[in-house]
């Protein structure tokens, strides 16, 4: 089986997939993974054939348009259809060179999804957040102010799709591109348990769990309580992690700070705190009692693995979801700011709550009853049997 996998340039969508390529290559099925530079390393040791999508005028990957992108969606859009004709030509012969039987695409690289439509070859989503429909769209916060400018901005949009039918793809609105149903082929990096409104979606959504990556150097634990904190690679909120050492530093607790950027400039700390600019999560969270988290699905999904109860400092409304689904399910607290009499009261109740344990160890027990890689391997190859089976 030969399948083209297209990704956006994101870590936290990139990461969880590696796992399921491996399996596929181990199994001898070929992997063709468009991608952007700074991930071919990765890429490359899980098996696949990197194809790299930089140097085409790809708009997607500036920061600043990112940035613009959740707040406008007909620029949205416009990049989107800027971007996949950027790659045209460049996946147009890929396509034609490599022959694939199947499309993967993460669920906003949605020019991998209109390569498949493009040129009929049957899709399947790889979803790395939540999966969303019309009932667990609720988990988001999208006003009605937001949608009524969607609805001024059609026109915009309209003129978009245009550029894109006349390239060959076969567009009718912009839902073809952004919407999945019951009918998409679908997979889902974490447990039905853990999915909002799982009972909505159809048997067509495959949920292995999230991708767990082995503990490479073990963490000592050095206290009897031991706090973790990491907002991720973008927040610096300077603020929040003085607070933090302050709020932290009169305990008795073991705190280990994730920083994402140089920690250097915090001098004087408490001896109980230990500040990096990376660790090896998995170990720390193999050893942790708390997890002060931003709420990136990865990053929730590892802590509750570990059956660590989570503090819960969403950034983005995505983040937002995973928060209110955590705080749902009885395993996290929300922080309810970043002063330092409500981060201390958060860990107290957290750690010394029995029920956010129990809760966060029956989200862990959901994850690891499924399948993982191998049950992503068994369902892109009965999508490809299916598929031939339908075309005939």
């Amino acid at each position: 089986m030969k399948i083209a996998w297209f990704c956006i340039p994101a870590h936290g969508h990139t990461n969880p997939t590696l796992g399921v390529v491996k399996e596929l290559t181990d199994a001898g099925h070929q992997v063709y993974y468009f991608s952007f530079e700074m991930f071919r390393e990765k890429i490359e040791d899980a098996g696949a054939v990197f194809i790299g999508c930089d140097g085409y005028d790809f708009e997607m990957e500036d920061k600043e348009n990112a940035d613009r992108v959740g707040k406008d969606k007909a620029f949205a859009t416009e990049l989107l259809v800027s971007s996949t004709l950027a790659l045209d030509e460049m996946t147009t012969e890929k396509v034609k060179e490599i022959g694939p039987d199947i499309v993967v695409s993460d669920s906003v690289a949605f020019w991998g999804k209109l390569v498949a439509m493009k040129h009929g070859l049957p899709y399947v989503s790889s979803t790395t957040t939540f999966a969303f429909n019309r009932y667990s769209a609720k988990y988001m916060s999208e006003s009605p102010w937001d949608i009524a400018k969607m609805l001024f901005t059609m026109p915009r949009i309209n003129k978009q799709l245009k550029r894109l039918r006349e390239k060959g793809y076969p567009v009718k609105g912009i839902l073809d591109i952004v919407q999945n149903d019951n009918d998409t082929n679908t997979i889902v990096y974490t447990s039905k348990y853990f999915q909002p409104c799982a009972d909505s979606f159809s048997d067509r959504y495959c949920f292995i769990g999230p991708s767990i990556r082995p503990i490479r150097e073990p963490v000592a634990k050095t206290a009897e309580k031991t706090v973790y904190i990491s907002m991720g690679t973008v927040n610096q909120n300077r603020e929040f992690y003085r607070n933090c050492i302050r709020a932290l530093g009169q305990t008795d607790w073991q705190v280990i700070i994730s920083m994402g950027t140089n920690p250097e400039h915090f001098d004087d700390l408490p001896g109980n705190i230990q500040i990096y600019e990376t660790v090896d999560q998995m170990a720390v969270l193999s050893v942790a009692d708390a997890f002060i988290t931003h709420c990136g699905m990865n990053s929730a999904s590892e802590g509750l693995y570990f059956r660590v109860p989570l503090v819960l400092f969403p950034q983005t409304p995505e983040q937002g979801a995973v928060a209110k689904r955590v705080e749902e399910l009885g395993a996290g607290m929300m922080l309810e700011s970043i002063g330092e009499e409500d981060i201390l009261r958060a860990l107290r109740e957290v750690l010394t709550n029995p029920s956010y344990l129990e809760n966060a160890a029956r989200i862990s027990d959901s994850f690891r009853a499924c399948g993982g890689a191998a049950q992503a391997r068994a369902f892109l190859e009965e999508s490809v049997i299916s598929h031939s089976g339908n075309s005939r």
